[in-house]
């Protein structure tokens, strides 16, 4: 299946917005870019939701932040590949300096072999936060946090386990109960202000992708062999047009138009 997914599939079209959108919901994570699952362990810990069990989650390091201690994990993950039959070569090296394309195309990938899996249906019965702590080396993964039967609630932020049977009952629910509503409301504008400066980035992104692509075409209609081509002129008049009101496709239209009714009258000369 891996093999089928070639870079034309659509699983590479996907947004960062989505990706991250996904990672976070699924794996109950504060993710926020995505290099900054470039250590490999979300990409384990995705592959231990869809196939229990294969993964060896307690050599899977959340805490990775050296080259070296990535490179473990992609071992992890690569082993995994290797016991699944997955024909995926993982490129190690250009992860772990965390590229935000390269981390980005990998993603996409993984996503879209998590949706081909199961039809897709996330299983229920998996606890992230629980697997990150009884599994993982270190469970001090950056933007992590915790169910709220693990959580209190100062401590949402972070990927630590918390204990709830130590100190005294009636103090730690006072504690939950104290400024939840104040948390809630922080949490809540900082999900916001996340989802927004996501959704700017994509925006970005695909504006500088499609100006790219004027711009390629822009160039190759200024080539000498074809720039006083009909159809080069027809091109330049949309792309230099500055009336944004008013489209210029009437008036490329007609430069086409001209030129073959100039070649058909042309050819009935000769």
């Amino acid at each position: 299946m891996a093999a089928s997914i070639g870079m034309m599939d659509a699983a590479y079209f996907v947004g960062r917005g989505e990706i991250l959108s996904w990672i976070n919901a699924t794996l109950h994570l504060n993710l926020s870019k995505v290099e900054e699952a470039a250590s490999g362990a979300v990409q384990c810990q995705m592959m231990d939701m869809i196939h229990p069990g294969v993964v060896p989650m307690h050599k899977v390091n959340f805490d990775a932040k050296t080259e070296y201690d990535m490179i473990q994990n992609y071992k992890v993950l690569q082993d995994v590949f290797n016991k699944l039959k997955i024909e995926k070569h993982i490129e190690v090296n250009k992860l772990v300096k965390g590229r935000p394309l390269d981390n980005l195309e990998f993603l996409q990938w993984l996503k879209r072999y998590c949706d081909s899996m199961n039809g897709g249906i996330i299983n229920e019965n998996y606890n992230p936060v629980e697997r990150r702590c009884k599994g993982g080396k270190d469970r001090n993964i950056k933007g992590s946090y915790k169910s709220s039967k693990l959580l209190h609630a100062n401590n949402t932020d972070n990927g630590m386990c918390v204990d709830e049977s130590s100190g005294p009952k009636g103090r730690h629910k006072s504690d939950m109960s104290s400024g939840a509503n104040s948390v809630g409301e922080i949490q809540a504008l900082r999900q916001e202000i996340m989802d927004l400066k996501l959704s700017v980035d994509d925006l970005e992104k695909e504006r500088d992708f499609y100006f790219g692509k004027l711009r390629d075409i822009e160039i190759l209609c200024q080539t000498p062999e074809v720039e006083d081509l009909p159809m080069s002129l027809a091109i330049k008049k949309i792309l230099y047009a500055v009336d944004a009101k008013v489209s210029a496709l009437g008036e490329a239209q007609e430069i086409l138009t001209k030129s073959g009714d100039d070649v058909a009258a042309s050819d009935a000369q000769d």
